[in-house]
């Protein structure tokens, strides 16, 4: 029987971040951001009045906006609402036909609407490498650092990190600009990850990083809620 999304998703994002194993910093000259898979279908299960979403939609909103000013490439993926079987493959056999028929909810929200410059990929896996040029776009641009924000933590988000470990490409998972279905889930992706295969960090780190030694970010993430 294929999964569903839950009904309703609220925790408070997890503060205890793993140590890094590797001594990576984002380079906005080496970085790319990518935005994975903040469509209204995914986002639908969030109770948009706590956290996460109230942490993980300003915070990937304050990564794009900074990735912008300092020439950080900004990638989305957004699964299609035409999805036909045959495209799917296994997803079908654990989450049934996903975003077919439905493009409201393949739309990306509001708040993260892609600007002139921005790519946007078609996703059709897990890693926002599979069946997409992704891996050739970056190289092109003379990428080899990607900063991971949206959802979900531990499907998606920490897979695309995983290949882009696999490809040369360093990966960074932003702890607080991600969501997943549990806290349990999500501190699961960053340890795993973390200690595997990249650096987990926040946006606060990033956008400073990005702004330069003496150089203010311009915005200001947004502080996690203890509740």
């Amino acid at each position: 029987m294929a999964t569903d999304l839950p009904g309703l998703i609220s925790y408070p994002l997890p503060t205890d971040l793993p140590d890094p194993v590797v001594d990576w910093t984002p380079d906005p000259g080496r970085c790319a951001l990518l935005v994975h898979d903040m469509q209204r279908h995914f986002l639908r299960p969030f109770d948009p009045s706590t956290q996460p979403l109230t942490s993980l939609v300003p915070n990937t909103v304050t990564l794009a906006e900074q990735a912008r000013r300092c020439g950080v490439p900004v990638f989305y993926t957004a699964q299609p609402a035409d999805q036909p079987p045959e495209k799917r493959g296994l997803l079908n056999d654990y989450w049934g036909p996903g975003l077919t028929g439905s493009p409201e909810g393949a739309r990306i929200i509001d708040e993260l609407t892609p600007e002139d410059g921005d790519r946007v990929l078609t996703k059709w896996r897990y890693s926002a490498y599979a069946y997409t040029d992704f891996a050739d776009q970056l190289a092109e641009l003379g990428r080899d650092q990607l900063v991971i924000t949206g959802v979900y933590a531990s499907i998606g988000c920490s897979v695309t990190a995983v290949e882009s470990f696999m490809a040369g490409v360093q990966p960074f998972l932003v702890a607080d600009a991600l969501g997943d279905f549990s806290r349990r889930e999500h501190e699961l992706a960053l340890q795993w990850t973390g200690h595997r295969a990249g650096v987990v960090t926040d946006t606060a780190a990033v956008t400073a990083h990005w702004a330069g030694p003496g150089k203010d970010a311009g915005i200001s993430p947004r502080p996690a809620d203890p509740s």
